[in-house]
């Protein structure tokens, strides 16, 4: 098997590859000034986790829960996405080296429908996606990306994850891949622990470097 047979790729959405971090930051800080949820800076404990955890863990109030997903519904629908420096480029070279890639993404199938919309050729570029309605537990379970590697066929060991939130690179590290950390959404010293490497853009990144690191990893 060469090595452009044996690794992965595994990309979370926000923070990641579309510029949506700092509006869903807004949207939940809104939301939960509009319906207090107790806790302080929502919008910074929440990155990374299903919306289905999100009401679990601060709305438990079903009749809340309506209130609160409608209006976040309302606000998402108002979005634009485009891609972060690096991304678009990154994806495509992936392709057209032949890698297998998947997109990790805590959204469900509703934020997707609206992607598509905004970035029709998004969803081509991926293999599979791993969505929030597939999964039972949220990151920093490692159940999405070991679910990603098992659609593709590749031992996860092989796989590099690309992650901006901390559940999120907890997430990949759980899982034993290779975690690239995107810093931004949060400062390079609190996603640095559970990262094998830190970048500020995917821009830096060289995708035949990429393949090697991942396929020489668990041979």
């Amino acid at each position: 098997m060469t090595l452009y047979n044996k690794s992965g790729f595994l990309f979370d959405l926000d923070g990641v590859l579309i510029d949506s971090e700092t509006e869903y930051s807004k949207i939940w800080a809104q939301v939960n000034s509009e319906y207090p949820s107790g806790t302080h800076s929502l919008e910074k404990v929440i990155k990374g986790c299903t919306l289905d955890k999100i009401l679990a863990d601060h709305y438990p109030d079903p009749e809340i829960q309506r209130n609160v997903v409608k209006r976040l519904y309302e606000l998402e629908a108002r979005m634009k996405y485009e891609y972060l420096p690096g991304a678009e480029k990154l994806l495509k070279t992936l392709k057209e080296l032949g890698q297998p890639i998947v997109l990790v993404t805590s959204s469900n199938n509703d934020k997707m429908s609206h992607l598509d919309e905004e970035i029709p050729e998004l969803r081509g570029l991926f293999d599979f996606i791993v969505t929030a309605d597939l999964i039972s537990k949220s990151k920093p379970d490692p159940e999405g990306y070991l679910l990603g590697a098992e659609k593709i066929g590749r031992d996860i060991r092989n796989c590099i994850v690309f992650e901006d939130s901390l559940q999120g690179v907890k997430a990949g590290h759980n899982a034993g891949a290779f975690v690239i950390g995107v810093a931004g959404t949060l400062g390079k010293e609190i996603i640095a622990p559970y990262s094998d490497l830190v970048v500020d853009s995917l821009e830096e990144l060289d995708p035949n470097v990429l393949v090697q690191t991942a396929a020489e990893r668990h041979e």
